[in-house]
């Protein structure tokens, strides 16, 4: 690629965007797994694309989605290594966090999450949100889970989140930020009831011995 073409992208950033439909979170966090065969929409104000390092800038205003996965954020960083696996850095403008939201496989749930800075890293399939991170679960329309801490990592192989809070910073008179969560408990399964009417046999543990 030379000077004259990689200026002819950077001001027509819409020009690119098909190099980088294999490069950007081709593997999906949180996973509906059919995200990994969407293609991928990004708009931001500036892009910069370095195809000798593998690596994509979306500055301003970015906002991204491929399939039911949504990001928004004032930059994102956009890294691949030579196996394959993305590395994304996602982060906020002054003042406002980051969003991510996905649909979980095969359920009629949502992950969303804020912070300041959200990091993905494809080849361990997490999500991290970082400062002033938010992490929410819906089942359709209705908030289930909710939890915010300094930092929360989502792995979404084993279906776990961990969650820190930040400590008290000395000679500051801040306090230790603590963990918070509001976590709805799952129904009880239906246990099955013989219907009316139905007779219930002797057992002869209790009826007595057989003459």
């Amino acid at each position: 690629m030379n000077f004259m073409q990689d200026s002819c992208l950077m001001t027509n950033p819409k020009l690119l965007l098909p190099l980088l439909l294999a490069l950007v979170f081709s593997s999906a966090a949180i996973a509906e797994k059919a995200d990994r065969n969407k293609p991928m929409n990004v708009e931001s104000d500036t892009l910069r694309y370095d195809d000798l390092k593998q690596t994509s800038v979306f500055t301003g205003k970015v906002m991204l989605t491929k399939g039911t996965i949504l990001i928004r954020g004032a930059k994102i960083d956009v890294r691949q290594d030579p196996e394959g696996y993305q590395f994304g850095l996602v982060t906020a403008e002054p003042g406002k966090l980051a969003f991510y939201r996905q649909k979980r496989d095969g359920l009629d749930e949502f992950i969303e999450g804020e912070a300041e800075t959200i990091e993905y890293d494809s080849r361990a399939d997490t999500v991290k949100f970082i400062q002033n991170a938010q992490l929410r679960r819906y089942q359709g329309a209705k908030l289930n889970d909710e939890m915010t801490g300094a930092v929360i990592l989502y792995n979404n192989t084993t279906d776990v989140f961990s969650i820190d809070g930040s400590p008290a910073k000395p000679n500051t008179g801040a306090p230790a930020g603590r963990v918070r969560a509001m976590l709805t408990p799952k129904p009880a399964p239906v246990v099955s009831s013989p219907a009316p009417g139905t007779p219930l046999r002797d057992s002869p543990a209790l009826g007595g011995v057989k003459k």
